[in-house]
């Protein structure tokens, strides 16, 4: 895939401690830094199909009921 480049500007401890990880783990500055981009795309992925998920079951109708609420209140209140 073909590569594009942008700037990022951020503070200099962040920096240095990517700068470290970069080192310990003998990769670039950018693969660590693409790793956690992609890692955070992801995770708003799934957040976003989970968000659709109980949108669409709130249109149909499919809400969880008040034993099974209470249920879930008592297993984490």
């Amino acid at each position: 895939m073909p590569k594009e480049t942008f700037r990022v500007h951020t503070d200099s401890r962040i920096l240095r401690k990517l700068d470290r990880l970069a080192r310990q783990q003998d990769r670039s500055r950018d693969d660590i830094v693409n790793e956690a981009i992609d890692n955070v795309l992801e995770r708003y992925s799934w957040q976003e199909q989970r968000v659709q998920a109980g949108i669409e079951a709130a249109d149909q109708g499919r809400f969880a009921g008040t034993a099974e609420m209470q249920r879930l209140f008592g297993k984490y209140g």
